[in-house]
């Protein structure tokens, strides 16, 4: 038997052993106890506040702005044709 074997055999099955006590242990684990707390059942927690209203888009159609017309497309290089070889 090589060394290699036994490193894949034995030595890697202890993640596997250590994640099967894991849940062994977290099923059998015991709920906590909910503490009395105030009237409210103790929260802690403050009312969130509303989102703020995000900005609107603007107005397109008949009562507003056209929409921008799109850039003047150009070529920065022209390029050359090539001549025929025959």
């Amino acid at each position: 038997m090589s060394w290699t074997f036994i490193y894949l055999m034995f030595i890697l099955k202890i993640p596997i052993v250590g994640l099967l006590w894991l849940v062994w242990w977290a099923i059998h684990q015991e709920p906590e106890e909910a503490s009395v707390g105030d009237e409210d059942g103790g929260s802690k927690l403050r009312p969130r506040h509303p989102r703020p209203r995000l900005p609107r888009s603007p107005r397109r159609g008949p009562h507003g702005d056209p929409a921008p017309q799109p850039p003047v497309r150009t070529r920065s290089v022209v390029a050359r044709a090539r001549p025929l070889h025959r």
